[in-house]
């Protein structure tokens, strides 16, 4: 009979017992494993999620300051590529007034050397008329010469032999011509 008495105490017991209280070997136990729990988080866990976050701030923090960099060099890189863009047009200008004047002073020389060619071949060309000019005249008076000669000896009558005179007599003859054109 005892086994019913105990089972009786302690369904009187159990009766007493509040379920929202919690038994105080429970609350010790409890508050002993929070205590070990907190401390190895604090001391394990803790320091590597406060590294996590410090590297992963770092991070963040260098690519932004490496965004910055690089946003800074495009904008040096953009004003120097400006510039030698402008430098090329400007160079491309000049190379294009120069290559203009130095056309036209091809052009010119060239038109210059022509018109000198041009003077000079005109010259030849007076000089050779001349020349065949004074040829045909010098050719014109000996044989108007010879001409005279032995027309004045057929009516004179006389051998003109001496070459002296004949020479006189053919220019004098020839300027009388000349004198009454």
């Amino acid at each position: 009979m005892h086994l019913f008495n105990f089972a009786e105490e302690v369904a009187v017991v159990e009766e007493h017992i509040n379920p929202l209280i919690p038994h105080p070997v429970e609350i010790v136990v409890g508050t002993i494993a929070f205590i070990l729990l907190f401390l190895v988080l604090k001391s394990k866990v803790v320091p590597m999620f406060e590294k996590a976050y410090a590297e992963r701030t770092a991070a963040i923090q260098g690519g932004m300051e490496k965004a910055e960099q690089a946003q800074l060099e495009a904008a040096r890189a953009l004003a120097s590529y400006t510039e030698q863009l402008s430098s090329a047009r400007d160079e491309s200008t000049r190379l294009r007034e120069e290559a203009r004047v130095q056309g036209a002073a091809i052009v010119e020389d060239l038109r210059a050397k022509a018109q000198e060619e041009a003077a000079r071949i005109t010259a030849a060309a007076h000089a050779s008329i001349e020349a065949e000019r004074q040829q045909a005249i010098t050719s014109l008076r000996n044989e108007v010469g010879a001409l005279a000669v032995e027309l004045a000896s057929k009516i004179v009558g006389e051998a003109l032999d001496d070459q002296a005179r004949q020479s006189r007599i053919v220019e004098r003859f020839i300027d009388d011509l000349e004198k009454s054109k």
